[in-house]
């Protein structure tokens, strides 16, 4: 699936019509912030749930089984998408808390928001940013879900603002 504007993510995704199949997607949205100006902006684009983030996250958090886990964190890092058996995501730079919200009690998304300050990088240079995550802890977590966007580059006075939808059909 290519990347979405607003409009078109409203229209195919939040707006389908419902289906008789079970199904989680997930759709992340991140944009580099200069002060009060967007100056990287990744649309919306879906992520691959890994094999953990379905039995860990997902099937044993459903029943309360010993060893389950629930997104606490997003992550950035400058490498490749988490495959289906990654665990975590390739050559982080950095996490954050993410805060959750449903968006009604009828519905059936969650939406993590975070948001990584200007400063959050302490490099004197730029450098690019080009993957994405969800995660159970700050550090040495398991990968919920994750994608890769195009490389951005991220100046250590820019923040970086991340929409992270899961949704549930």
């Amino acid at each position: 699936m290519n990347r979405l504007s607003d409009a078109e993510y409203r229209e195919q995704v939040l707006d389908a019509p419902p289906s008789d199949k079970v199904g989680v997607r997930g759709f992340y949205r991140l944009q580099i912030v200069d002060g009060e100006n967007i100056v990287g902006d990744s649309y919306w684009n879906q992520n691959q749930v890994t094999n953990l983030g379905f039995n860990k996250f997902l099937v044993s958090a459903l029943g309360s089984i010993a060893g389950s886990l629930y997104v606490s964190h997003v992550g950035l890092g400058t490498g490749t998408q988490p495959g289906a058996a990654d665990t975590s995501l390739g050559s982080e730079v950095g996490t954050r808390q993410a805060v959750t919200a449903a968006t009604s009690s009828s519905s059936k998304t969650v939406r993590f928001t975070s948001t990584f300050a200007a400063g959050w990088h302490t490099s004197a240079s730029a450098f690019n940013i080009s993957s994405i995550g969800l995660f159970n802890s700050s550090s040495g977590g398991t990968v919920f879900a994750g994608n890769t966007y195009a490389s951005s580059s991220c100046a250590s006075n820019q923040a970086v603002n991340v929409t992270y939808d899961i949704i549930f059909s």
